[in-house]
């Protein structure tokens, strides 16, 4: 399962290559799926977390202690993502200098943040929900499940979304370069003005 999870994100990758200007495009995508999969690793540990101790619960006859567990793991994973994302909203013009010095690719990352929130809320609750139902003895339904959201829902929907909507990484990349020349065009040196006596 977390391989076909894996997979999808480097299928991403490949499909970036595609966009226009593909080499911010990358750039950009290659930044958010970083920050993303920091935040993916603590989803994992309560994936883990969860399918163990709902296993144990079960297997120990225990289905109330089970669900309070279910709970609190969802909660916490979920309260955590929202903190993460929320940052990452204010830290929006900035955060992408933790491993770039590009102001294009800055601007590009600044534009896809509030998508890279959602992201993030949202990795921290489907890892985890992963977990209760492995916990539960459904691994083989979490797959198919994992296939059809991913595979055959998410990706034509993210190439629709990035070549027939002009959506895509490039589309922002491009308006973020355009707005960067405007503020070129306007700089003037610092003392151009200055009258010297």
């Amino acid at each position: 399962m977390l391989c076909l999870e894996i997979w999808y994100f480097q299928v991403l990758v490949l499909i970036a290559g595609l966009l226009e200007n593909p080499e911010l495009a990358l750039d950009s995508l290659s930044v958010c799926m970083t920050l993303s999969g920091w935040v993916y690793m603590i989803s994992v540990g309560f994936n883990a977390a969860a399918s163990v101790r709902v296993s144990n619960e079960l297997g120990a006859g225990n289905p109330k202690s089970a669900a309070f567990s279910v709970w609190v793991v969802t909660i916490m994973s979920f309260a955590i993502s929202v903190i993460i994302a929320a940052f990452i909203l204010c830290a929006r013009d900035y955060i992408s200098y933790i491993f770039t010095e590009g102001e294009v690719v800055a601007r590009a990352v600044s534009e896809m943040c509030p998508f890279l929130a959602i992201t993030v809320i949202l990795n921290g609750i489907q890892p985890v929900l992963s977990g209760v139902a492995v916990g539960c003895g459904w691994q083989t339904f979490v797959a198919y499940v994992n296939i059809v959201c991913y595979y055959i829902v998410g990706v034509p929907v993210g190439i629709l979304l990035g070549f027939d909507f002009g959506l895509g990484l490039g589309a922002k990349v491009q308006q973020a370069q355009q707005r960067l020349d405007k503020w070129e065009d306007k700089k003037q040196p610092l003392l151009a003005n200055v009258q010297l006596d």
